[in-house]
Order: structure tokens, then sequence, then C-alpha cells
């Protein structure tokens, strides 16, 4: 994914939109619930399809949830390693999020704004941009959420290309990844153009780790506070070697592991009996502030809009992970695996050919 800089949009306007846990299913426990479609047939066969056509590379897992139940799950596959054989990938195996890990930092930043220890109006506490004549200490959390800080990070995954990004993962930034981010310098004016930065994200990781602690203390807040209450119980999250979440590409979990954050976010932030996130909160990652001309695509906090007829959002990841929440048909989607950049529009066909389906079955007369 290359960084774009993008005027805001007119945008889809439909506003927030949430789906209750139907009261004749339970919440996934150990088991989730689940159910036979009433296309099932046509939803195994557009499923198939992502799994062997070569467009869209090589996937390893797609979950269908549908009213709360799962009514697709299949696996495929193999992850390769340099120190030991593949492994073939089974609904066990944890899958790295990549930029999914960036929508995992908005749950945990809206819980300390509904505790009052974050707040997105406020300038960006960073230590780096403090000095008075530093136009960076003019930027706010919120246009750090929004990737409309103004930094010149560039987010370039072609080797050999000028890229921010491969050197904070894996060159120079790697063990401080948040210091790495903080010294690019600004390219615009903050709050004035989009540009998707994965030292973005992580700058905001800090933020949240001066908050929860460094470490140990931030593993366990993202325990306590969401892989515990939702028993995401395969999840964790990898940190730097200064003790910051690498928020901006590294969580693993297994694919229904990742559903259930999903359905989290698809529930208005409800798990159970617990308000683990705020309603409110929820609907920022449902509100488009930035259009990404190239895809069509829109951008809100640490989240991508569709801007379909289904309010459909979903966390991102490099090569076609994604969790995608669509509320109108009270659905879930997850698809992770290995697809080149260029056929990411094949995904996204795709997978409003699932949702589809999903929408043609709820006009279905009764049988």
């Amino acid at each position: 994914m290359t960084a774009r800089a993008n005027e805001q949009p007119s945008g889809p306007s439909a506003g927030p939109a949430y789906c209750d846990q139907p009261p004749d299913v339970e919440w996934p426990g150990v088991e989730w619930p689940r159910a036979t479609h009433a296309r099932q047939g046509e939803l195994e066969a557009i499923v198939d399809e992502v799994f062997r056509a070569p467009q869209y590379g090589e996937t390893f897992a797609v979950v269908v949830v549908q009213r709360g139940r799962v009514v697709v799950e299949r696996y495929g596959g193999h992850l390769e390693y340099f120190d030991r054989p593949p492994e073939a990938v089974t609904a066990a195996t944890p899958l790295l999020s990549w930029s999914i890990a960036k929508s995992l930092l908005h749950f945990v930043i809206g819980t300390l704004v509904e505790r009052g220890l974050f707040d997105p109006e406020a300038r960006a506490p960073v230590a780096e941009w403090r000095r008075h004549d530093d136009p960076r200490r003019e930027i706010r959390l919120r246009d750090l959420l929004a990737m409309r800080d103004g930094l010149g990070f560039v987010e370039e995954y072609q080797l050999g290309a000028p890229s921010d990004v491969i050197e904070m993962l894996f060159g120079a930034g790697r063990d401080d990844v948040s210091a790495y981010a903080a010294a690019i310098a600004l390219a615009h004016e903050p709050g004035t153009v989009f540009n998707y930065s994965s030292g973005t994200t992580n700058i905001l990781s800090r933020v949240v780790a001066d908050v929860v602690g460094y470490g140990d203390h931030y593993r366990d807040y993202l325990n306590a506070r969401l892989f515990e209450p939702l028993e995401m119980t395969s999840a964790s999250a990898q940190f730097d070697e200064r003790g910051v979440f690498v928020a901006s590409s590294y969580a693993r979990a297994c694919a229904l592991d990742y559903a259930r954050f999903g359905l989290l976010y698809l529930r208005g932030g409800r798990w159970r009996d617990q308000q683990l996130l705020t309603r409110e909160w929820v609907a920022t990652a449902q509100n488009p502030l930035s259009h990404d001309v190239e895809s069509g695509t829109y951008y809100a906090w640490q989240w991508w809009v569709e801007g379909d007829e289904y309010g459909t959002y979903w966390a991102s990841g490099y090569e076609g992970q994604s969790i995608s929440v669509v509320p109108r048909l009270d659905a879930v989607v997850v698809r992770f695996g290995r697809t080149a950049a260029e056929h990411y529009p094949d995904l996204r066909q795709w997978r409003r050919r699932v949702l589809r389906v999903l929408d043609d079955a709820l006009h279905d007369p009764p049988s």
C-alpha cells in the first residue's frame, strides 16, 4: 500500500449503524454458534473461488458470520518460514495482522477516551515536537487518528524504492518504531492532507504506552480490555525493544478470533453484558474523513470505509488481510492470505459478491 494524499470527501453520510445480538443466538464462547445459510451453495462457491483462482494469490482463511452465527469457515495454504518447514493453516493457526493491528489500537484508544485519559482534540504529546518553533507541535491527536498529520512518511512496499515503512519495521527504526516515525518532518500543514502512514499509528501507540505503561503493562492492558473479554485465546501483540506495541503491523490471532473483534464493532462495542467500547467511539470507525481516489474508498480513524449501501467498514492489512464489518447485513467477513497489490480490486469485488449473496438471502420469500 503506497501513501496517498486526497481531499476530504463529500462522502457517504448514512451515519453509524450497529446490530444487536439476536436474542435467540448465543454469544461466541469456546465454540461459535453455527448455521446453514439460506444460500449456502452460492456462498461456498464464491469462497471456493478465492482459494483457487490465481488472481487472489494464496488464501489462508475465510470466515463469514451473519446474525452472530458462522455460516462459512474455510482454511488452506501454508505459512512459510526461514527456520522450519512450511505449516498448513488450520482453524488454530495465529495469522499475522499486518495493518489490521491499527484497528486494534483504535479499540485501545477508545477505552482511554472513555476514561478521560486521551483527548483527540488535544495536541499530540510527542517529546520530539515540543520545541516552540517546531511546526509539528500543532499536530492534534485527531490528525494522527485520521492519518492527516502532515508528516512526510513514505508508505512504500516495493523493494528498492525509498520507504520509511520498511526502514521503520525492518531497518534502523525497528527497535524504536515510534521514535523513527516521530523524527519525520512535515510535508503538509497538519489536518489538511490524508497520507496513509504506519509511522503515524506507531506514534499513537507510544502515546498510549505513556498512559498505560510500556512492555508488560501495555500487554496486560490489551489482554484485560480486549483479548480476555472476547475470549480471543489465540491473540497476541508484538512490541519493539522500547516496549511499544507495533500497532502498525504486528498482532496475531486465528481467523475466528479476528471475527470476534469484528463482531464487537458490529455490536456497537457490546460483548455479552458488557459495553467494552462506547457506540460513540465505534462511530469514529465508520465516519469517512478522507477519500482515496485510487480505490474509491474512504478512511476514518484507523479503519477503512467502503461507502456502499451496506455501511461496510473494514480493518485492512498488507497482502489483502481484512475484517469487514457490515451493519446493514448483520455480517462480518474475514479473509487472510497473500494477494499482490495490483489484485486488491479483485479482492474487493470478491467481497462485494459475498455481500450480495448475504443480502439476497434476506429478501428471499419464506420457504
